[in-house]
């Protein structure tokens, strides 16, 4: 698994059009139930310090699907049946973060981006280990992809 940073270290064009797609929209986070069927969750996703955060209540579903396994898929929303301007789905896992500090600096950077975390929510850090982006260029699909080796 690798950072936000890490991974537009590595891959600079799909973190440009992740952040483009993702950061300051709505996206889909899916996680797993208790019972090991999907759950969907709509997020705001956003970017502070190289790293990839989402926020959430701390009775949410998703919050306790995370504790008990952390693997996630991330996807952007989509505008049109179209494909709209482009795809991108993300796989990892999500890390906890309950440094006081660290919560402080993720959440500022959140509000400076038009955001409104509460003190009570729980941050999560996405952690990434597989990314895919999909444009749709007159009708057809152009794919690219990374993968942590």
């Amino acid at each position: 698994m690798v950072s936000w940073s890490q991974f537009s270290t590595a891959a600079p064009e799909l973190a440009a059009f992740g952040q483009q797609r993702l950061v300051g929209r709505i996206a889909y986070l899916a996680t797993i139930r208790l019972d090991g069927s999907p759950r969907l969750h709509p997020v705001s996703p956003f970017t502070a310090g190289g790293k990839l955060f989402v926020y959430m209540e701390p009775t949410s579903p998703k919050s306790h699907d995370l504790r008990r396994d952390a693997r996630y898929a991330l996807h952007c929303g989509v505008e049109d049946n179209s494909g709209g301007q482009g795809e991108m789905p993300i796989l990892g896992s999500a890390l906890e973060v309950s440094d006081r500090q660290a919560r402080q600096e993720a959440f500022e950077q959140a509000r400076q981006i038009g955001y409104a975390p509460e003190e009570r929510y729980v941050l999560f850090e996405l952690r990434i280990t597989e990314a895919k982006v999909t444009v749709y260029i007159g009708g057809k699909a152009e794919r690219a992809s990374w993968k942590v080796a």
